[in-house]
């Protein structure tokens, strides 16, 4: 609850400066989150690799769970939502094979750490969130990163955003049951969608758009939280 509260208030992620003894100590976290929980478990792409390596986990989870920013876990962000388990962030990163001339799309900013390891990685990124809490707070955090090809928009992710639209690749934070059809509408033509689909039983799903339709390949199973919607 003193996180929920926190982060609703706008004090909770971020935080002040380090001290070059902490700066230091959560480099070597980080580096070692990259070699044992991401590398050892087969993700090699070299560019998702140095994302992971170069973006500051920590400065995206509430302030009392800096500490285990570089565990293998998700964590609790506030208002029921969670910074994803570092592999799972990498795993789908990778899957979504971004290059640098790309412009995607994330539904679900959530603490904006996904963003933040995409941006390195693509020349633009539009994000989209239901919670205007963590919108907020994902903006400053970005900002406080230096990061400028991140955009943080407020709105609900099962219509993605289609003034920006076709996008190289969307990728997908929290789970829908089933896969909405807006985003598959958004996806340019050989662009790639990545997304958990299901409610109590949920596999990880890859969508690539080509000139004739949509090729699926599951690629395991997952647990996330449910990909909120407006209610109408």
């Amino acid at each position: 609850m003193l996180v929920l509260l926190a982060i609703v208030a706008g004090v909770s992620c971020g935080g002040g400066p380090e001290g070059p003894e902490d700066e230091s100590e959560l480099a070597a976290a980080r580096e070692l989150m990259v070699a044992t929980q991401i590398e050892a478990r087969g993700v090699r792409a070299p560019r998702v690799l140095a994302a992971m390596r170069r973006v500051p986990r920590h400065r995206f989870v509430p302030e009392p769970l800096r500490e285990a920013a570089y565990d293998d876990t998700p964590l609790p962000i506030g208002l029921g939502q969670t910074i994803s388990q570092p592999y799972i962030v990498a795993v789908m990163t990778e899957a979504l094979a971004p290059e640098p001339s790309d412009v995607v799309l994330e539904v679900g900013t959530g603490s904006g750490y996904q963003a933040a390891v995409l941006a390195q990685l693509v020349k633009r990124v539009y994000t989209i969130e239901l919670l205007a809490p963590l919108a907020e707070r994902a903006r400053v955090v970005l900002a406080g990163e230096g990061i400028t090809n991140v955009e943080v928009e407020v709105g609900d992710g099962w219509k993605g955003l289609p003034a920006h639209a076709p996008y190289d690749g969307i990728l997908v934070t929290a789970a829908p049951d089933a896969v909405p059809q807006a985003l598959l509408d958004q996806l340019a033509i050989g662009g790639r969608l990545i997304v958990p689909v299901g409610e109590d039983e949920q596999e990880l799903r890859l969508i690539t758009r080509t000139e004739h339709g949509f090729e699926t390949r599951t690629l395991f199973e997952v647990r996330f939280v449910p990909l909120v919607r407006e209610v109408e």
